[in-house]
């Protein structure tokens, strides 16, 4: 069987290969009536999407549909890298503020409220007010 697209070589730390490059490459130029569909389409609706397969995969984990959980998953990239490109998002900006976060707590993790790991990324952050959407404020 030959594969239109190789996705296994993605590196995991950097998220760049053949495959999720070549997905993002599209979008400037997607090769489907559906996919152009919702490049045009507003924000708003590009996150529902987001949201929707976001859903699915839990779901799917919940019930225990490993299957299903590999399916969404896919979706769920593709609606994501949907919306990156929509907000003019690079995913090198995602890799260096996940690069960042392991710098401080040693794992690309959901940032934290309170604790030493909060006053590390705030003085990481000095020289700016926010990380990513969060403002410095919002971390007390």
């Amino acid at each position: 069987m030959t594969m239109l697209h190789d996705f296994r070589d993605i590196h995991p730390m950097t998220g760049t290969g053949t495959g999720f490059d070549r997905l993002l490459a599209q979008l400037s130029t997607p090769p489907t009536k559906r996919t152009r569909k919702l490049v045009r389409a507003d924000t708003a609706k590009k996150a529902r999407k987001l949201v929707e397969e976001a859903t699915e995969v839990s779901l799917d984990a919940v019930a225990g549909h490993r299957r299903g959980v590999v399916e969404e998953s896919v979706d769920l990239l593709y609606h994501l890298a949907v919306l990156w490109r929509d907000q003019g998002i690079d995913p090198a900006e995602i890799w260096a503020e996940m690069d960042r976060r392991a710098s401080v707590m040693g794992i690309a993790e959901k940032l934290p409220k309170k604790g030493p790991a909060k006053k590390a990324l705030k003085a990481l952050y000095r020289d700016g007010t926010q990380i990513g959407p969060v403002p410095l404020g919002a971390l007390r």
